[in-house]
């Protein structure tokens, strides 16, 4: 049996960490719920009557305006993605060369190479957690935006993989560009996944 704090958790949990008023959306319906049930209907009927929660979470963020994340401002959230993520790895390859340079004249090359193969994979890998978990990377925490489905509600983890495969396959750049063209400032990734990048506002509720 459904009990109303589950049916709220998934109501809530299609909508992204940083969507405005989240938490008070979940008080209200529960609220709603409560004073339903207090007046005699049971409680089966009110959920149902309330409907499927992705459905429901759709028509609360319907009322939520998505204002597209200008490009300067996702650029300089993927910059700081990127050196959280590279600082490391730099890290890696020097202490590895030092170990290994001096004694295999090709580890250098070797070691460019799978950085440069590795590098973007593990990147993509990492955001498309992070995006599929939370809406944001930590860049995009910092910037103030954060990745949703096109109707506001939280992506899947299919869709954080498709807006991520122009980076496991090297052509991001490619990609970007339909940004700079788009009325929605979206990838072409982007578009085929139906996510998109908004920005978040400043009274945004967890």
């Amino acid at each position: 049996m459904t009990t109303a704090d589950d049916y709220i958790t998934r109501v809530v949990g299609h909508m992204p960490g940083a969507t405005p008023l989240r938490a008070q959306i979940a008080t209200e319906l529960r609220s709603h719920i409560t004073e339903r049930v207090a007046n005699g209907q049971p409680l089966d009927d009110v959920l149902r009557h309330l409907g499927d929660p992705a459905t429901l979470a759709e028509s609360y963020l319907a009322e939520v305006p998505l204002i597209p994340a200008s490009f300067w401002r996702r650029a300089a959230a993927k910059l700081v993605d990127i050196l959280i993520v590279l600082a490391p790895i730099l890290a890696l390859v020097a202490v590895a060369w030092r170990a290994i340079g001096t004694v295999n004249g090709f580890a250098f090359p070797i070691l460019v190479g799978s950085t440069a193969i590795g590098g973007p994979l593990l990147f993509g890998i990492l955001t498309a957690i992070a995006e599929c978990r939370t809406g944001q990377t930590i860049g995009k925490r910092l910037l103030g935006i954060r990745v949703v489905r096109e109707s506001g509600a939280r992506i899947s983890a299919g869709q954080a993989i498709v807006r991520q495969l122009p980076m496991f396959l090297q052509i991001y750049w490619i990609d970007v560009l339909f940004s700079l063209a788009t009325d929605k400032a979206q990838r072409a990734f982007e578009m085929l996944s139906k996510t998109r990048v908004v920005r978040v506002e400043p009274d945004a509720g967890r």
